[in-house]
């Protein structure tokens, strides 16, 4: 049932615009020209998926000890 409600959330974060600037990057990013712009925001992007991806692991490990627990 849970990962039902997980594909809405899936779709609703998809759709968001994939902008992933500070203020100081977006100014340099607008000065620059378009290609570069998309570059350095990918960038940014990918520097914060292994922070994210350590968050969602420790999220799994502990949900996964909660259950052997309660067992």
């Amino acid at each position: 049932m849970k990962r039902w409600l997980l594909i809405p959330a899936l779709f609703a974060t998809l759709s968001l615009p994939m902008s992933a600037q500070c203020v100081m990057c977006y100014r340099t990013a607008h000065a620059q020209n378009q290609a570069r712009s998309r570059i350095m925001n990918t960038g940014i992007l990918v520097l914060g998926a292994p922070p994210f991806l350590i968050l969602v692991g420790f999220i799994a490990f502990v949900a996964m000890k909660d259950k052997v627990t309660r067992e």
